[in-house]
């Protein structure tokens, strides 16, 4: 007899979960034991297990999909039990389409009513997948196959931009990609249609032209997308340097396009090996500027006249539009308020050249800085809380959050125990992660948690300024350059050293005072970094 699993709850406040990745697919033996699923929950991405044996008959909820705890998750039965009596009893909300139904609901664009297209054995719709946990669109960056290639499973699809990072997307199932559904450089909703897989030569128009997210109906016609089909023109960015066309215009997916930028390459002189001279990102990577100069004949960058008026348009990224969305937010609800110190630094540059005369070691002030306000956190929790409407969170962990600028915005990865770390842990940490952040390889869980934050203009020589809360902490540390200028000790005028910070408050969770008293600890650390050794 078949077996309903739901989604379990396997958190204590756990409220809905997401199928991060399923490890059976349907027709699969299940033993009693056996690991069906990696569910990620409000606090860990855990292994679910099944309490069942027989076969998978249905997923109910395909991955990166997030559902609330007991909806249907999967059917476990006899092989080839029919299950359609379960199913149908099922309501909208407790079932989620996937990608393995044998039929969809598509909105119709000719009528409007919703109609049901039956899609044959063998083919896969794949919808735009969840790839983050506040990830509400995605941008495809670029296709890593086309219309009529073939498809393995594990093969990369494609590379999509998601709000926090742009992460590449493999395939479950296996066959030729016979759509696609979005042009590289396209925006779509999660689960909006993104390519279609089955066996070679189906026809699938009449699936791509109804296909609507699961849930949706429509009573009006819709622009349907595209496929990119081989001798289709994509995205066109237009370019004063050259052209690959007799238009003077150059094809460039958006990933290239955004390389070359970060290389400062001249477009013009790259010659594009993708379908109708379009450059693609291996253009960018193989591209020899030396070479070309001595051979080409493209011309420089276009003369501007004097006083001649000229602007570039850049799409707002994903990345880009949720830190506008997320600190919007936290400046015009959180009431800022802001504490300005100013700390003598002669003996933590002292200390900072005689640590790092230890051979193989090499710490920043940074690193320092991170290691002070850890200790100095544990002293004061308030300052290390988050704020709900109905309570307050006294957090006993610090974990720090470090923000680095990467060429889309801002990425803040997060040390995670920061007071229990050495000096050069922090250090080795900090450079790990601003590395990969700067490259886009950072994984969710390594960005997610912090109880505090730290942005550092310091290398910029920026000596003093002001930060946004990154929410849901309650305060976030601005540190500004070491500034040697004349100070006073011991009643005379002498060379000193200086650093300016500003500590940014939500009034909400933070007192003038707690705030003051939270600095003047941090000042004691700073002044005197032995203290931080004991």
């Amino acid at each position: 007899m078949a077996q309903i699993i739901n989604m379990p709850r396997l958190s204590d406040t756990m409220e809905e979960g997401t199928v991060a990745a399923w490890l059976k697919k349907v027709g699969d033996k299940i033993e009693e034991g056996d690991i069906l699923a990696e569910i990620e929950t409000d606090k860990a991405t855990m292994e679910f297990e099944s309490f069942n044996e027989g076969f998978l008959l249905h997923i109910g909820i395909q991955e990166g999909g997030t559902a609330k705890v007991d909806t249907l998750l999967a059917i476990i039965g006899e092989e080839g039990e029919d299950i359609s009596g379960i199913l149908s009893e099922s309501t909208a909300e407790a079932k989620p389409e996937t990608m393995t139904d044998k039929k969809v609901t598509l909105s119709a664009v000719e009528e409007s009513s919703s109609t049901e297209v039956e899609i044959l054995e063998g083919v896969i719709v794949v919808t735009m997948p969840r790839l983050s946990d506040t990830m509400e669109e995605g941008t495809v960056a670029t296709w890593l196959k086309k219309t009529g290639d073939t498809v393995e499973e594990g093969d990369i699809l494609a590379e999509i931009e998601t709000d926090k990072a742009t992460m590449e997307f493999e395939s479950f199932q296996s066959g030729t990609l016979l759509y696609v559904g979005l042009n590289e450089g396209d925006s779509a909703k999660v689960d909006s249609l993104l390519a279609i897989i089955g066996p070679k030569g189906t026809d699938v128009s009449a699936i791509a032209k109804n296909f609507s997210p699961a849930g949706e109906t429509s009573s009006k016609k819709e622009e349907v997308p595209k496929a990119i089909a081989p001798k289709e023109e994509t995205k066109v960015i237009e370019a004063s340097q050259s052209s690959n066309t007799s238009t003077g215009r150059i094809f460039i997916s958006p990933l290239a396009k955004k390389m070359a930028d970060e290389k400062g390459i001249n477009i013009g002189q790259v010659k594009g090996s993708g379908e109708n001279g379009r450059i693609v990102k291996r253009d960018i990577e193989n591209f020899t500027p030396s070479a070309v100069a001595q051979s080409s004949s493209a011309p420089v960058a276009k003369f501007v006249a004097s006083g001649q008026e000229d602007f570039d348009e850049k799409p707002n990224s994903q990345m880009r539009k949720a830190i506008a969305k997320n600190l919007a937010k936290s400046k015009f609800t959180a009431p800022h308020y802001y504490l300005n110190v100013e700390f003598d630094m002669d003996n933590a540059i002292a200390f900072r050249s005689q640590y790092n005369s230890i051979p193989d070691i090499k710490i920043s002030y940074n690193d320092m800085i991170v290691k002070a306000c850890a200790l100095a956190l544990r002293q004061h929790p308030q300052v290390n809380s988050q704020w709900f409407d109905d309570k307050m969170k006294l957090n006993n962990h610090v974990h720090i959050g470090v923000a680095v600028a990467v060429e889309d915005g801002l990425m803040v990865p997060v040390v995670k125990f920061a007071n229990e770390q050495s000096l050069p842990q922090i250090g080795a940490a900090v450079r790990d992660y601003a590395g990969r952040a700067r490259k886009k390889k950072l994984g969710m869980d390594e960005m997610e948690g912090s109880t505090f934050t730290i942005s550092n203009l310091g290398m910029f020589g920026i000596e003093s300024f002001t930060s946004i809360i990154n929410q849901p902490n309650s305060a976030i540390l601005s540190v500004g350059a070491i500034v040697q200028k004349p100070v006073v000790k011991n009643g005379q005028v002498v060379a000193g050293n200086t650093m300016k910070l500003t500590l940014a408050c939500d009034h909400r969770t933070v007192d003038g005072a707690t705030g003051s008293q939270f600095l003047q600890t941090l000042k004691g650390y700073i002044e005197n970094p032995v203290t931080m050794l004991v």
